[in-house]
């Protein structure tokens, strides 16, 4: 496998040529904040919260998305890239009704944990408070629309791992939603395998169990790379 070389916030580092730079800034200790990412799945870019400098390019590039090339030049943490990233956190907050204090991830939720990486005390937009449905429909599970960041990892892993593909999006800008077979109510859906994997993805408290702890509802993350890890040594084979 080819091995290029390239300079990580003025550091010479070596990746592999499959190597993305997020890989890489993990691989080096570099912080990167992310929301829609998640090892395991397959990489969007939706969040653009990992966004990086590439020298001589005038434009900002994901680094989930982004392969290590040769000779890059790579800057992680310009004061550019934390004013766009603060700004990210910030609308996503104005945007739905994310109120932390009667969430049921409060204090395990991955939007809160980027938004205390940001630096986030205060935002300076209005809230939209938009009208948002409740969907407890489905005998296991619930789907909050106010607290979505719409970072679809719902829909890849629906898609990619368990293959029913039940998840969607649907809706333009601010109206997108995501959605379960068509728009039905997610109760109702033919496809769904209530294996509950969106619920352990989700980031935020738009997908939770209806029976929870004491303390609130508690998201497994690693539960895809033992996954993976199964599949890989057909585990499950006799």
């Amino acid at each position: 496998m080819t091995v290029k070389t390239l300079t990580l916030d003025g550091k010479p580092v070596s990746a592999r040529e499959d190597e993305t730079i997020l890989d890489l800034c993990r691989e080096h200790k570099v912080p990167l904040p992310t929301l829609c990412h998640l090892e395991g799945l397959g990489a969007v870019g939706a969040c653009r919260l990992c966004l990086v400098e590439v020298k001589g390019s005038p434009r900002l590039h994901p680094a989930c998305t982004l392969r290590a090339e040769e000779g890059m030049e790579i800057t992680t943490g310009s004061d550019r890239l934390k004013r766009y990233r603060r700004q990210i956190v910030e609308l996503l907050f104005a945007e739905r009704n994310h109120v932390c204090a009667i969430c049921v991830v409060n204090g395990r939720c991955e939007l809160q944990d980027v938004a205390y990486a940001v630096g986030l005390d205060h935002v300076r937009y209005q809230y939209r408070h938009p009208p948002t449905e409740l969907d407890a429909s489905h005998p296991r599970f619930m789907l909050d629309q106010g607290r979505c960041v719409l970072c679809t990892r719902c829909v890849r892993v629906c898609d990619e791992l368990e293959g029913a593909h039940t998840w969607d999006v649907a809706g333009r800008g601010a109206a997108s939603r995501v959605i379960t077979d068509l728009n039905q109510p997610w109760g109702k859906s033919e496809s769904c395998t209530s294996c509950g994997k969106c619920v352990q993805v989700c980031p935020t408290g738009a997908l939770f169990e209806k029976i929870q702890p004491a303390g609130g509802t508690v998201k497994r993350r690693d539960f895809l790379t033992y996954l993976k890890t199964a599949r890989e040594k057909k585990q499950w084979i006799r």
